[in-house]
C-alpha cells in the first residue's frame, strides 16, 4: 500500500519560512520523480517542484529563488523550504511520486497571512 504523507503546514505571516516534508512508504522511493503541487480555492492544481530521480529540479516561476525542492532517498523523503512567503502562496500543498504511474498525499494547509 503505498502512503505518502504531507507534514509541516500551517499559518505563517508574509515573510515568513515553512518547510513541508513527505514522507513516502510502498513504493522504490529512490527510482520515483517527487514533486509538489499546490491548489488555492478556485483555481486549479499546479505544480510548485519537482526533483527527478536523478535530482534535477525545477520550480515554477512563481516561486523560484523564494523555494527549495531536496530529496533524502535514505530517509524516503521529500522537502519542501519556502522562504520569503507571500499571501499568494496560499494553498494546500500536495506530494506527488511520479513514474508511470502517479500517486498524491492528503495535502497539507499553508496560509500566509498577517
Amino acid at each position: 500500500q503505498v502512503q505518502l504523507v504531507e507534514s509541516g503546514g500551517g499559518l505563517v505571516q508574509p515573510g515568513g519560512s515553512l518547510r513541508l516534508s513527505c514522507a513516502a512508504s510502498g513504493i522504490r522511493f529512490s527510482i520515483y520523480a517527487m514533486g509538489w503541487y499546490r491548489q488555492a480555492p478556485g483555481k486549479q492544481r499546479e505544480l510548485v517542484a519537482a526533483v527527478t530521480s536523478g535530482g534535477s529540479t525545477n520550480y515554477a516561476n512563481s516561486v523560484k529563488g523564494r523555494f527549495t525542492i531536496s530529496r533524502d532517498n535514505a530517509k524516503n523523503t521529500v522537502y519542501l523550504q519556502m522562504n520569503s512567503l507571500k499571501p499568494e502562496d496560499t494553498a494546500v500543498y500536495y506530494c506527488n511520486a511520479d513514474r508511470i504511474v502517479r500517486y498524491w498525499g492528503q495535502g497539507t494547509q499553508v496560509t500566509v497571512s498577517s
